[in-house]
């Protein structure tokens, strides 16, 4: 049992979609969670950008105490996760997009993946997609400009519905019926994206899995939180807190800022 919080950082506010389901699932855990929006996107960032600040990240985690360590992004999981898992002692959970859910729910054998360029020309995002969509029709999306938008408080813009129209489109001539959203950032497009997709077409997150991964790891390393104490939750970022508080409505808790 340890009454340790729950470390989790992603490269802006994309990674409380994660925050919060954990947060459902595991109520009585408390939680750090590190915007790093000042570096927002790490998806058209070289590897050795992306892995500079995820270590930066894990090793402020670190110091505050965290158990366990999330790292609530696509881009960070598929470039930096392997050099964490071999160089910190703490358990580390990752995030890659949904690919398998997809290809087994696919009814018209088609897919659309809406991912960072960092995600989609990783080693990981190939070999998880060579493994599961072999015989399926699969149109991949970089959804550069999205991040950015979101990030400066523009999520229901003009400029964010024409830029997923445009996106959304070529997925739709193709027939998808599924369509993965392969950057936790990309939660908050919901609303959006169900008036632009038909009702038939399914849109499928990592978010609920990655909370029951993170209840699985914790358990099988005895380090549930058994208390019935309040859990505590801190938040940091050091990008527009005014953003984040406006993504976190569902969230009334005070945000301290970064350097």
């Amino acid at each position: 049992m340890s009454t340790k919080p729950i470390g989790i950082f992603d490269s802006g506010a994309g990674g409380l979609s994660i925050w919060k389901e954990i947060n459902a699932l595991l109520p009585s855990e408390s939680t750090l969670y590190i915007s790093d929006a000042k570096y927002a996107p790490y998806g058209t960032k070289g590897k050795e950008a992306i892995l500079k600040r995820s270590i930066i990240n894990t090793e402020l985690l670190l110091s505050m105490g965290a158990k366990i360590v999330v790292v609530a992004c696509n881009t960070a999981t598929t470039n930096a996760i392997a050099y964490l898992r071999k160089n910190y002692q703490v358990p580390f959970i990752g995030i890659e997009p949904a690919i398998k859910p997809a290809a087994f729910n696919t009814k018209t054998n088609a897919i659309g993946i809406l991912a960072t360029k960092g995600t989609l020309s990783s080693a990981l995002f190939h070999e998880t997609s060579q493994r599961y969509t072999k015989d399926l029709k699969v149109v991949e999306q970089e959804g550069n400009g999205i991040v950015e938008l979101i990030e400066a408080g523009a999520l229901n813009s003009m400029e964010m519905k024409q830029l997923l129209q445009k996106y959304i489109t070529p997925m739709l001539d193709a027939n998808i019926d599924c369509l993965v959203l392969g950057c936790t950032h990309y939660h908050f497009l919901n609303p959006i994206l169900k008036k632009i997709l038909p009702e038939e077409i399914t849109i499928i997150e990592s978010g609920l899995a990655i909370a029951r991964q993170t209840a699985s790891v914790l358990q099988k390393n005895n380090l549930l939180n058994t208390k019935t104490s309040s859990a505590e939750h801190s938040f940091f970022t050091n990008g527009s807190r005014e953003v984040m508080a406006n993504l976190m409505r569902w969230k009334k808790t005070s945000i301290q800022k970064l350097d």
